[in-house]
């Protein structure tokens, strides 16, 4: 909202500081800075605010606001003065305001550093987090105006407000004076106060998913007067999964006699229903939706889920009629899903929501599944219906202009039904937090990603995501560093989730193969090789083996402390008579469960060949298994994630927990994850039996390893999350933090370039150094002689080498001459390069002292801004560039980061000593890498480091190149207080 031209005549509208944000019920807000057009919303608002809220707020009776506190409190210069105002349908519900003030408590400028803060909040809107989310933006608005401090006098009886600051996690100091309690919060953010935020953050969006996933009542509005059509298939679906709330039909043509469609309520608008109504599936053209969300936002609708095509999909036109859907929506408090959606799902008997285009509720069960596509939403129902698997949710958010994977990450990670999240993603939108969330939720329970559009310029219509200059590779390897396991089919998707969901975890890459067909076996094997397991030799029980047979080998393999999961291959055996059995599967299923049933917690798949009715009969957990066990045996373990249904919850917290060690079946307590290296020794003290569920089955053998595979991969994250790496403290004593930020600020000078610069070798080097990363220097060599000059300085032997942008780091193409001991052998090469490549003005020649032989590596930090910071490590030269053998991990690296990124890439044997050579000091690789990540964090100014090459001995490295390039610092939202994704 824009401000009339009396406004501060000296500071323009911060429309910067506008933002959506989600409330802790799930509802939305939107922030803003208040105006002097707002006196007629703010006079409103006090009058609906209760007597007692107006004296806590001005320890007084104060029953109306005076002409002069209008003008006060709606009159603002933006840096001393600042309101601001919490709106919903564009009416004020809340507002907050800070007055700068000097050491003596009266009004002040710049450079007075401290501001009085006050708040209030309509009593119809307490308890809604409105006040602390208040705070977080104010707090954000002061420091950008330079204050540090906010001081505040709260009455003792005002709980709610004392509450607020002291739940804040800033630094703050609390005394009692004068009869109210006088507050002072330093305003620097504190890993508490950021603990806190983020822990808001996922309780409030995760509610604001509950409540559409979980209404006690829908409207379909578009529902036709005839069969057909998207708003009659959806009513139909909704009726046909048995919804237990209740459902309205919504027609603004209806017949002045038609009162009900398919036995349903119907009425021409949402105002005739007269009863609350949760949530709105909107099926009617994009021409008739504002109408339509005006329509829910009146009468208190929660959340819609937009079918309706011809948004960003159709054009810039669709584009701009999107960000007025959700401009409008989120005016109201309410959230959507789409628009252009599939529809959403919930499997819950409580729930039983089939609000989508699905004509057919999928089974229950412990998977979630997110896609952006209904096209592949479609065909991922249709897969795992086929595989015999269950859903706990399913969502197909088309567009995704408001509601994302991120809001149901951040549901997933507490949800106790879902065990396995699976996500279809064509764009991120917000991948910094993606990332945080996969990372906070892989913790807990598996995240399986496909990312669809995964090159360059293929963003998919009506996507407004940032734009990556990283490749897709990097993405990948960023996933996994979070946690996500990143597949590239949908089949593989539906491969892995299948063994996540229902098979425990894992304790580590050591694998028996049994079955029946000794070539099966072999080409599992071989699978099992190329995927890094451990195979054991496959064990040929022959064609004439029984399914007790197959019982008895797995729960022999099963008990093999040296087998971390089996592998069990099946092909259709013949009788007598020369006839297929029949009844195989059906048969062989029951002995395969048994035998899981009695064995300790550890993976089992089957890959089979024609065998009729075996993949179904895996799929179903029997009850004559469960009759089967020992009376006295427990489950050692769930799946991973899972919540056994006599065991509550687990609280929210702001991060990941780390599991309970397994424990003797007693009283419910929280069991270890599967794949916890001690359940299955626990286990088998216990009675040696376990709860089991589906047994996933493949067709093919190396699908199978493949799924086993980043089972695998991912235990191994989780058991290495479970005690997360640190950044050295002895750094700490060799970091010039402030003589860095000195030397950034001068070479940016006072109005910086917004495009940026790279610096001079010589302020590299300089920089560099504030954070011990010491670059051998070089010295300019414009003709021989000087080039000999300059190598007498220096000291032989040296290095000659051009420095011309074409030719750096090309020693390929001849412009390095090393190891030259003498002036002749300078004068020499020098010669031959500038008779080879050109004159010494376009080569750029220097001279370097020569480093202690090694392995030349190659250490990058970039800023992209989509991802953000990235440290990179690699091997120099064509090869590896050739072959993309690069590692990456997200900035700030902890010490286990740096092992892990020199260890990842293809060619780390070079350094660890292959094929006889020595192996060099890969902790003085480790260290220089946690420094250029330590340089990148601390000052985001630095958008790009580049050392080339790192010449890594036996003992030491040498530093032979270093580029370095600044820039005015990104945006960085995801540091900032809580918003919504801007549309």
């Amino acid at each position: 909202m824009e401000p009339s031209v009396e406004q501060s005549p000296h500071h323009a509208y911060p429309g910067h500081w506008e933002a959506d944000v989600v409330l802790r019920d799930g509802g939305t807000a939107r922030i803003r800075p208040i105006t002097t057009d707002d006196a007629e919303r703010l006079v409103s608002f006090y009058e609906q605010v209760s007597d007692e809220s107006k004296y806590y707020r001005f320890f007084a009776p104060y029953p109306r606001l005076s002409a002069k506190d209008v003008h006060r409190f709606t009159h603002h210069d933006y840096v001393d003065r600042v309101g601001l105002a919490v709106t919903v349908g564009g009416e004020f519900i809340a507002t907050v305001r800070y007055d700068r003030i000097d050491a003596t408590g009266r009004p002040a400028s710049a450079p007075a550093d401290e501001a009085e803060v006050a708040f209030l909040v309509q009593d119809a809107h307490q308890g809604r987090g409105v006040a602390s989310t208040l705070l977080e933006h104010i707090a954000a608005v002061a420091r950008e105006r330079g204050i540090r401090r906010f001081a505040a006098e709260v009455l003792p009886a005002n709980n709610k407000m004392i509450k607020v600051f002291r739940d804040a996690g800033y630094t703050q100091q609390r005394s009692f004076e004068d009869g109210s309690v006088h507050l002072t919060l330093d305003l620097e953010p504190t890993a508490e106060s950021l603990a806190v935020q983020r822990a808001r953050e996922q309780r409030a969006e995760a509610r604001s998913v509950q409540r559409l996933l979980a209404p006690g009542s829908v409207a379909v509005i578009g529902a036709g007067r005839n069969p057909g059509g998207v708003g009659r298939t959806v009513l139909r679906n909704l009726l046909g999964a048995g919804f237990t709330g209740r459902t309205y039909a919504v027609n603004s043509a209806l017949d002045a006699d038609q009162d009900t469609i398919d036995g349903v309520p119907a009425h021409r608008s949402l105002g005739e229903i007269g009863e609350p109504v949760d949530l709105a599936v909107v099926a009617v053209p994009a021409e008739r939706v504002p109408e339509a969300v005006a329509d829910c936002g009146e009468h208190g609708v929660q959340g819609l889920v937009v079918l309706s095509a011809g948004y960003a999909e159709w054009g810039a036109e669709g584009r701009e009629r999107q960000r007025e859907l959700v401009r409008q929506a989120r005016s109201y408090g309410m959230r959507i899903i789409g628009p252009n959606a599939f529809g959403i799902i919930n499997n819950s008997e409580a729930v039983r929501l089939n609000a989508s285009l699905a004509p057919e509720r999928p089974a229950s069960g412990r998977i979630g599944l997110f896609t952006q596509s209904g096209a592949i939403g479609i065909a991922l129902l249709s897969g795992l219906y086929r595989r015999g698997a269950g859903l706990s949710t399913f969502i197909s958010a088309g567009n995704r202009a408001d509601i994302s994977g991120n809001d149901f990450l951040q549901y997933w990670y507490e949800d106790p039904d879902t065990d396995v999240a699976l996500l279809y993603l064509e764009s991120l939108g917000n991948p910094r937090k993606f990332t945080r969330l996969a990372r906070r939720t892989a913790a807990v329970k598996p995240v399986v990603v496909v990312k669809g559009a995964r090159h360059s310029g293929s963003t998919p219509p009506g996507h407004a995501v940032p734009i990556s200059r990283i490749p897709d590779a990097t993405v990948s390897a960023l996933m996994r560093q979070a946690g996500v396991i990143r597949v590239d089919t949908v089949t593989e998707m539906v491969d892995a989730g299948l063994l996540l969901a229902d098979q425990p975890l894992p304790a580590g890459g050591r694998v028996a193969i049994l079955g029946n067909s000794e070539s099966l076996g072999l080409l599992t094997y071989d699978a099992c090789l190329a995927e890094g397991l451990r195979p054991r030799p496959p064990r040929d029980l022959t064609t004439a083996a029984t399914p007790q047979d197959f019982r008895d080998a797995l729960a022999e393999a099963l008990a093999d402390e040296g087998c971390d999961a089996v592998i069990v291959t099946a092909i259709p055996w013949v009788g007598e008579d020369g006839e297929a059995e029949q009844g195989d599967g059906e048969v062989l299923a029951t002995a395969l469960h048994a035998a899981a049933a009695a064995g300790p917690a550890k993976p089992v798949a089957v890959v089979h060949v024609e065998i009729g009715g075996l993949a179904e009969a895996l799929a179903a957990a029997t009850s004559t298994v469960a009759q089967q066990r020992p009376a006295q045996a427990q489950p050692s373990g769930p799946a991973p994630g899972r919540t056994p249904a006599t065991t509550a919850p687990p609280a929210t917290t702001a991060s990941p927990v780390t599991p309970a060690p397994p424990v003797t079946p007693a009283p419910p307590v929280t069991p270890a994850p599967a794949g916890d290296t001690d359940a299955a020794p626990e286990a088998a003290e216990s009675g040696g039996a376990r709860a089991v569920g589906r047994i996933p089955a493949y067709p093919a053998a190396e699908r199978a390893v493949r799924a086993l595979s980043e089972a695998v991969k991912y235990a191994q994250w989780r058991r290495q999350a479970a005690v997360p790496g640190k950044v050295p403290e002895f750094l700490d004593d060799t970091i010039d933090e402030p003589g860095a930020a000195a030397r950034i600020d001068a070479a940016l000078g006072e109005d910086p370039d917004p495009r940026g610069r790279p610096l001079s070798p010589d302020e590299a080097r300089e920089l560099l150094a504030c954070y011990g990363i010491a670059v051998r220097p070089t010295l300019p060599a414009p003709d021989a002689e000087t080039a000999v000059a300059a190598a007498g300085r220096l000291g032989y032997p040296v290095a000659l080498k051009t420095t011309a942008p074409h030719l750096r780091h090309r020693a390929d193409l001849g412009g390095v001459r090393l190891d030259l001991a003498t002036e002749s052998a300078v004068r020499r090469a020098y010669g031959e390069l500038t008779e080879l490549l050109g004159k010494p003005a376009e080569l750029r020649p220097v001279v370097q002292a020569m480093a202690p032989r090694g392995v030349d590596t190659v250490v990058r930090a970039t800023i992209d801004p989509a991802a953000g910071a990235v440290l990179s490590f690699g091997l120099a030269g064509a090869p590896s560039e050739l072959l993309g053998d690069t590692a990456h991990r997200l900035v700030p690296a902890t010490d286990r980061d740096a092992a892990e990124l020199i260890r990842s890439i293809r060619a780390a044997p070079v350094l660890f000593g292959w094929r006889g050579s020595a192996p060099v000091d890969t902790a003085a690789l480790e260290e220089l890498l946690l420094r250029v990540s330590l340089l990148v964090d601390d000052h985001p100014e630095v958008v790009a480091v580049a050392l080339e090459p790192v010449v890594v001995a036996t003992q030491g490295l040498t530093v032979l190149g270093a580029s370095v390039r600044l820039s005015p610092p990104p945006a960085r939202t995801d540091l900032g207080p809580r918003r919504l994704s801007n549309y």
